[in-house]
């Protein structure tokens, strides 16, 4: 009986232990912060500036976690804020940024390349460029103070590169799809809604992960200008309320930055199937 062939191996031993040793280090850099700062929210104060230093702590307790919240006692309220924030900001993009991705994906029409061109200069400005202006439009809107003060300048800033994102995917669905729906007679609204969209679900939620996480990174620059209430702050604002006077409390700080961001950790880990399959799409010719 013929034995089948085996598989060519590419890589010689030493470029194998060299590529392992390569995402060790990679991993090494990417990783430090995280795990430093988990270490520091584990140590009493009296230890985070001990000489010689020391990486691991002694009588480590998670003692930090508990009372960050008797320190800020409106802490809870910050999580919910950037939640709910970052969650409207998700759905009004995907709203406004379906459709146009689609027309962008499939129609072609004057001035499609330099509207394109200018989604993708918008990406180039920071924030705090346009800070005055867009003080003196929320003031004029009359919405400071609230969380439209927030809403509306992320979903500014993050339909450029959604548009972008979405309409490369689209672009790698058959246009014979199409074709075939409009010789049944479908409109292109009713051939968006029921043949692309479900196709195109994968990278819609590439889109969404991608949208909620850059819009719970971003509400700092906006919320400290546009808002000056505590029951509409987020939690990078938030932060700041461990920051005394005299004295930055560390340990809780780093423990406030863990909890802070376990809601986007649990979207992320719920829909890390979807964002998988959404990147790796299109990769491979079928």
């Amino acid at each position: 009986m013929r034995e089948p062939p085996q598989l060519i191996n590419r890589y010689r031993w030493y470029e194998i232990i060299g590529i392992y040793c390569g995402i060790f280090v990679f991993l090494s850099f990417v990783l430090a912060p995280f795990v430093e700062g988990f270490l520091v929210s584990l140590k009493p104060l009296s230890q985070l500036f001990s000489s010689p230093y020391r990486f691991i702590p002694e009588n480590g307790s998670f003692r930090a976690y508990v009372t960050m919240w008797q320190s800020v006692p409106e802490f809870g309220r910050y999580i919910f804020n950037s939640f709910f924030i970052s969650t409207i900001v998700t759905a009004v993009v995907l709203v406004l940024v379906v459709p146009a991705a689609y027309v962008f994906a499939r129609f072609e029409f004057k001035g499609r390349g330099t509207l394109l061109g200018a989604f993708l200069a918008v990406n180039m400005f920071s924030g705090a460029v346009l800070l005055i202006p867009l003080f003196r439009l929320m003031r004029n809107l009359g919405v400071l103070n609230t969380y439209f003060a927030m809403i509306v300048p992320g979903v500014a800033f993050l339909i450029p590169s959604a548009i972008w994102l979405l309409r490369t995917y689209m672009m790698r669905i058959p246009r014979e799809l199409d074709e075939a729906a409009y010789v049944d007679g479908a409109s292109h609204l009713y051939t968006l809604r029921r043949v692309i969209l479900p196709i195109a679900m994968p990278g819609i939620t590439v889109v969404a992960i991608t949208t909620f996480i850059g819009s719970y990174a971003q509400q700092f620059i906006f919320a400290l200008t546009f808002n000056a209430k505590s029951e509409y702050m987020p939690l990078p604002v938030g932060l700041y309320a461990y920051f005394g006077r005299q004295e930055v409390v560390w340990n809780e700080l780093m423990a406030a930055s863990f909890v802070g961001i376990t809601p986007a950790m649990i979207v992320i880990f719920f829909l890390q199937r979807y964002l998988v399959s959404g990147l790796t799409a299109g990769a491979v010719k079928q």
